[in-house]
């Protein structure tokens, strides 16, 4: 043990997820409030530096380790489970929720693990926790859920093979910043991307998180990519390549957000896109931008929940997910129509936000560092995440046409868990204060300037009267738009029964040839050994003398050769 000791905040989650399917319905109630309570305050306890380590083959495992961006995202993560059991509290599969806060208490253990083996064995019950949230809603998830899941065994593969090569080639295990010019960190950080769903590989989180129910993706929404934005910050802050990977992950998730029909994989989508932002802060590696990416880690976390609470709620209040069968419903769903606007807002950085003030963060580390370019190209994206989720997302669910559809806001608990988000949303954006003291490094940075706030209402105005002057272009239709995963699922599975086929023809051809050799060979035995072979049949007697009287000569003459040569 080391000097100071911290109870694993991931603890709580865990054990509450594994406790929930075996109480009463009161007391399972109290336990998905109480045992994210518990971790937010465990969270807390941590002291900077190893506040619990265990011996494991040789190493020290740093199965606790505090540090202020460890606690951010702690934070932030035990919030969102308070949140999203408050909002699940109706749910009834009890499966759903108990992997669900498994999921959750594992990202905690990802985000304290000061070692690569805690953080690989947190990151895998975290793969197998979320594969479960979407395995339980049933046969529709099905397929969806093993892509899911065979996407995040290869990253956990790859990022095995990373810590191994790692482990052997320095014979240390701490996870601290790491050299990308050694192919072990190559392969640790190309295990972190496909979490973080970076572009090429960013379509497993639109293909699967919509497949899950409406609880489900609330808190799918949270922890897979935030932690990878969290290990890359610890690892790989200031790798240029992160700069342009975020730039395209931007990007993507605009146009196929801005194409897509499904209420929630438009949401699904802008979750790449804000991602983007995040890993673009990395790769800038300044304090600034690190700053600014964890704090935009930390308000995304919270809208976009708000987001995917509110297109929950008409899920589960319509059973309907595409915006052509949606809209109008602002009449009968006041309180969520307002709580989705203002998670709209967040994510739009409207000014008095909390997305103002954190991707305001990532756009100042840009100009820092004068990479025009790159501050362009935010700027443009900024743009895009309002046209698709800002206006795009409420105007088709909660305006447009009327779908004649009438139905009541939902239950108290689920009004609740938006109205607290919603509350939080607004509270960090106008007092950003208390998020700036609790960020990794100290900043007098001012977000409410009048250039930030007039450059962002003017470029918010045109995006919105852009929106407006191309909506009949920009009306969903019932069309399929084609990703990435096309390529795995249409091709990918052609070639593999191809294979199989391959190898089913192969196999049969190696049977035969087996057999044939076998009988072949049994038949020559059978000719030289059986009752008329050679070695087989019957001999007269004179013959059998014959050849032992010259195996004897034979034997003498070689012994007497062998005894002169001694």
């Amino acid at each position: 043990m080391g000097i100071d000791f911290a109870m694993p905040p991931a603890l709580a989650l865990i054990f509450a997820g594994l406790l929930l399917p075996f109480l009463r319905a009161e007391a399972r109630a109290a336990l998905l409030l109480l045992a994210p309570a518990l971790a937010l305050w465990l969270v807390w306890l941590v002291p900077d530096g190893v506040a619990l380590s265990l011996p494991f083959l040789g190493h020290e495992l740093a199965v606790v380790n505090g540090s202020k961006l460890s606690r951010l995202f702690g934070t932030a993560f035990a919030i969102m489970a308070l949140a999203g059991g408050l909002f699940s509290l109706n749910q009834k599969n009890l499966l759903e929720l108990a992997a669900a806060y498994v999921y959750a208490g594992s990202a905690l253990g990802v985000v304290f693990a000061g070692d690569l083996i805690t953080l690989f064995v947190f990151w895998e019950l975290m793969a197998i926790a979320s594969t479960l949230v979407l395995w339980s809603n049933g046969s529709k998830a099905r397929a969806a859920g093993l892509r899911y899941a065979i996407m995040h065994l290869l990253g956990g593969v790859i990022l095995m093979a990373g810590i191994a090569g790692e482990a052997a080639m320095t014979g240390s295990i701490a996870f601290h910043a790491m050299d990308l010019s050694t192919i072990p960190p190559q392969f640790i950080l190309a295990g972190f991307l496909i979490n973080a769903a970076a572009t090429p590989l960013s379509a497993w989180l639109p293909d699967a998180y919509p497949q899950a129910s409406w609880s489900g993706m609330v808190f799918l929404s949270a922890f897979t990519t935030k932690t990878a934005i969290y290990v890359m910050m610890v690892g790989f802050a200031g790798a240029e390549i992160l700069v342009w990977l975020g730039l395209a992950m931007m990007f993507y998730g605009i146009i196929y957000a801005i194409l897509e029909n499904d209420m929630r994989r438009i949401l699904a989508y802008s979750i790449v896109n804000q991602v983007g932002f995040m890993v673009t802060g990395i790769g800038i590696g300044t304090e600034m931008a690190l700053n600014g990416a964890a704090a935009h880690a930390f308000t995304h976390i919270i809208y976009k929940a708000l987001l995917l609470m509110s297109a929950g709620s008409v899920l589960y209040m319509t059973a309907k997910s595409k915006c052509t069968d949606l809209g109008g419903l602002f009449r009968t769903m006041p309180v969520t129509t307002i709580c989705g606007i203002v998670g709209a807002l967040s994510i739009s950085s409207f000014p008095f936000t909390s997305g103002f003030v954190s991707k305001s963060m990532i756009l100042e580390g840009a100009a820092d560092e004068h990479l025009a370019v790159v501050w362009y190209l935010l700027m443009a994206a900024s743009a895009g995440v309002f046209l698709h989720a800002g206006i795009k997302f409420p105007w088709f669910v909660f305006f447009q046409k009327d779908s004649g559809l009438r139905p009541a806001d939902p239950p108290w608990n689920m009004q609740a868990g938006m109205i607290i988000a919603a509350l939080l949303c607004i509270g960090i954006g106008v007092l950003p204060a208390p998020l700036y003291a609790i960020l990794p490094y100290a900043t007098s940075y001012v977000p409410y300037t009048l250039n930030h706030v007039m450059s962002q209402l003017q470029l918010l105005l045109f995006s919105g009267l852009a929106f407006f002057l191309m909506l009949g272009w920009l009306k969903r239709t019932l069309t399929i738009t084609l990703d990435t995963d096309w390529l795995w699922r249409k091709p990918g599975s052609i070639a593999s029964l191809w294979l199989i086929d391959c190898f089913d023809s192969g196999w049969t051809w190696l049977v035969k040839a087996l057999g044939s050799s076998v009988q072949s060979t049994v038949a020559n035995l059978r000719r030289s050994h059986g009752p008329l072979g050679l070695f087989g049949r019957t001999w007269p007697t004179g013959t059998m003398a014959f050849w032992t009287t010259v195996m004897l000569a034979a034997f003498l003459i070689l012994g007497m050769l062998f005894h002169a040569d001694i």
